[in-house]
């Protein structure tokens, strides 16, 4: 991924990538303890995981100095601005990741008065599906792979179809019983999150995009065009 360019130039963006690297493991590992936190209702988890999120706000600053530095003393082109401006969204897009998860674990914290409160098969897929995502978005990006980068667009729907069914379900729920109000609730917004990790994951894969081809693949540009549907002669 590094391009031509004076050893000092060469020798920043190495460090700019890794440093972005590293931030997607913090970002990565929040997501996770967040999501164990949630399912286990543990409260010391869910505050380590909060407590982390201090790491991820200072890497970006870094990032966003690095990234500026750059631009500004070796007016990069081609490859090395697409590189440069790709990683400051990604870093930004980590850093709303990494909210997400704070949220995420703050819910595990306000549900640790309710144990009895269900686990949705719908909250469990869409953490799952969320996580795969992010992992894979972030590996497109690495390996300069838009095709597992196009993957994650299109998995994007299966999350929003599982945040309607979860609030289906829990709606439900809360209308039978109004003691399951107050948990159906946080687990609702738990919901949220998770379908906003998602979004975030897909800016991530589309960057990804960008940055291997050289064009915005936004709001659809740029995936597959649906199949045609079958038609009956007249």
């Amino acid at each position: 991924m590094i391009r031509g360019g004076p050893r000092s130039a060469r020798d920043e963006l190495a460090m700019l990538q890794s440093r972005l690297v590293e931030m997607a493991a913090v970002v990565e590992e929040a997501l996770r303890g967040a999501t164990e936190a949630l399912a286990r209702r543990d409260t010391a988890a869910a505050r380590a995981v909060i407590d982390g999120d201090r790491q991820v706000d200072a890497i970006e600053l870094e990032i966003d100095e690095a990234s500026i530095q750059l631009l500004a003393l070796h007016q990069p082109v081609a490859g090395d601005l697409r590189l440069i401006t790709t990683t400051m969204r990604i870093a930004s897009d980590l850093e709303r990741i990494g909210d997400h998860a704070v949220n995420i674990a703050e819910a595990a914290i306000r549900l640790a008065d309710h144990q009895s409160a269900p686990e949705y098969r719908e909250l469990v897929e869409m953490a799952r599906l969320a996580r795969g995502m992010v992992a894979e978005a972030l590996d497109a990006f690495t390996r300069e792979d838009p095709r597992t980068a196009r993957a994650v667009l299109l998995r994007d729907s299966e999350v929003d179809a599982l945040q309607a069914s979860l609030f289906r379900v829990v709606l439900a729920h809360m209308m039978e019983e109004s003691r399951r109000i107050t948990p159906g609730i946080t687990l609702l917004l738990a919901g949220r999150n998770y379908e906003r990790v998602a979004d975030l994951a897909t800016n991530i894969a589309e960057d990804a995009v960008y940055f291997v081809e050289g064009r915005a693949i936004k709001h659809g540009g740029g995936l597959p065009a649906p199949a045609a549907p079958d038609t009956v002669p007249e």
